[in-house]
């Protein structure tokens, strides 16, 4: 199975390029990278570009994800919901996935081809959760659906 293409049974076919991730509260706790998420990045790298996209409001993104094939995009505007759907438009929305979990993800996740909540330590803004295709209790469990593929199909097939 390619895993950049994957069909779902009465739902959609996605072809997946990008992934964006947004950083504190789903790949960070309290702007630290989680450990198991190092691993999942590392192998997600060679099958996606891998995109972070923040404010970091701790203002150490880069040296936490300085040994990773990432690109970090940190929010320059007033307006980081506009600037998360923005960026989703700017690289074929229809080729990504976004990942999220707070208000400032509802855009970026709806625009996106496939957008699914994390609800993790900091947990997850109720309108997130409503307008994602998919939902996590972990980000670990979020990537590793694009590593399983088939996880993902059983949850989202009508």
């Amino acid at each position: 199975m390619n895993r950049n293409e994957i069909k779902i049974n009465n739902y959609k076919k996605l072809s997946i390029k990008h992934i964006l991730l947004d950083y504190n509260g789903t790949l960070a706790k309290d702007g630290i990278l989680k450990e198991g998420v190092k691993k999942l990045l590392r192998e997600l790298s060679k099958l996606y570009t891998l995109h972070i996209i923040t404010a970091d409001t701790f203002g150490n993104v880069h040296a936490q994800v300085s040994t990773f094939d990432v690109r970090v995009k940190v929010l320059e505007s007033q307006d980081h919901t506009g600037e998360k759907e923005e960026y989703v438009k700017s690289l074929g929305a229809s080729s990504c996935v976004a990942v999220g979990n707070g208000n400032n993800d509802i855009e970026m996740l709806k625009t996106a081809s496939l957008g699914i909540a994390i609800i993790g330590d900091e947990g997850c803004a109720t309108q997130t959760l409503l307008v994602s295709d998919a939902t996590c209790k972990s980000i670990e469990d979020a990537l590793e659906l694009f590593l399983s593929p088939k996880r993902l199909i059983a949850t989202l097939r009508k």
